[in-house]
């Protein structure tokens, strides 16, 4: 309405490749990026090697929905994912 597009993505993070999400955050331009804690920490097993492949500089803000979550995994969602 107000110019708003929203990406919408059900599925596994990982497949059909582990970088599926950060692929779609850099061909469309995605500034607000929310995912569960659960996912934060599954991504963090993968590293940062598939991350890094990617422009992210679209992101303006992070978010974390559903269960709190714990400092570690912030810290690595904002630094990694963030910048």
């Amino acid at each position: 309405m107000h110019g708003a597009a929203i990406v919408l993505y059900e599925g596994a993070p990982d497949y059909p490749a582990m970088d599926r999400w950060w692929d779609i955050i850099e061909k469309y331009g995605v500034t607000i990026f929310y995912t569960s804690p659960t996912a934060i920490r599954m991504l963090m097993r993968y590293g940062e090697k598939e991350i890094e492949k990617h422009d992210l500089s679209s992101l303006e803000l992070l978010g974390s929905v559903g269960e709190p979550i714990n400092p570690e995994a912030w810290t690595w969602y904002y630094k990694n994912i963030g910048k």
